[in-house]
C-alpha cells in the first residue's frame, strides 16, 4: 500500500526559495543586458526646460560664465582633480575650434589656483567659465559628478546630458548627433 506523500519539510524550502530567488534576478539581469538599451545613459529631468540661472562664481582672468543666445552653448561641468575631466580635455579643446559653438565650463568645488593651473597644463577649452565652490548649481544642473557635459540650445533649453568624460565614441553616436541638430537648428 502507498503510504501518502510527505510535506516539504521546512529545509527543503530553505533551500528551493533562494534558488528560486536567484534565478529570476538572474533572468531579469539577463534581460536587461540583452535589450539593447544604453545601460550608461543617464536619465535627466531637465532635458527640454530651460538650463538653470545659477550663481556662479568668476575664474580670475578668464570671461564669466555664461549661455550663448546665437550659437548652441556645450556647458562641461570639471575639476582640476578630476583625472576623467583630464582626459576629455583634448576633445574638449577639438569641440572648442567649432565657430558654430560656444563652450562654456563650470568649475566644481575647487580652487581658482588649482582650476587656472590645470587650464595652463592642459589648454583652456572655455570660452566662458563659471566657478561652483560649494556644489550648489551642479545640484541645480543635476549633475551627478564630474565630468558631466550638457548641450543648451539657443533657445536656452537644455538639449542633451552625457554623463563621464567625453570620447571619440561619444562624438561619432549620441553626442554628436545631438550637438549637430542644435547647431543646425
Amino acid at each position: 500500500m502507498n503510504s501518502p506523500p510527505t510535506p516539504p519539510t521546512r529545509s527543503r524550502l530553505l533551500v528551493i526559495f533562494p534558488a528560486l530567488a536567484f534565478g529570476i534576478v538572474a533572468v531579469v539581469a539577463l534581460l536587461q543586458l540583452m535589450s539593447g538599451r544604453d545601460l550608461t545613459a543617464v536619465p535627466s529631468a531637465l532635458i527640454g526646460k530651460p538650463a538653470p540661472q545659477a550663481q556662479l562664481g568668476t575664474l580670475p582672468d578668464f570671461p564669466p560664465f555664461m549661455l550663448a543666445t546665437d550659437k548652441p552653448t556645450v556647458v562641461n561641468v570639471w575639476a582640476s582633480w578630476c583625472a576623467p575631466c583630464r582626459a576629455e580635455n583634448a576633445l574638449l579643446l577639438e569641440i572648442s575650434t567649432d565657430e558654430r559653438l560656444v563652450v562654456s565650463g563650470i568649475n566644481y568645488k575647487d580652487t581658482a589656483e588649482n582650476a587656472q593651473a590645470f587650464l595652463a597644463a592642459l589648454g583652456n577649452p572655455f570660452d566662458t567659465i563659471g566657478t561652483d565652490a560649494n556644489g550648489r548649481a551642479a545640484i541645480d544642473w543635476g549633475v551627478y559628478g564630474v565630468p558631466e557635459t550638457f548641450i543648451v540650445g539657443r533657445d536656452g533649453l537644455i538639449k542633451y546630458k552625457h554623463v563621464g568624460p567625453l570620447t571619440a565614441s561619444d562624438m561619432a553616436g549620441a553626442f554628436g548627433k545631438a550637438l549637430e541638430t542644435a547647431i543646425v537648428k
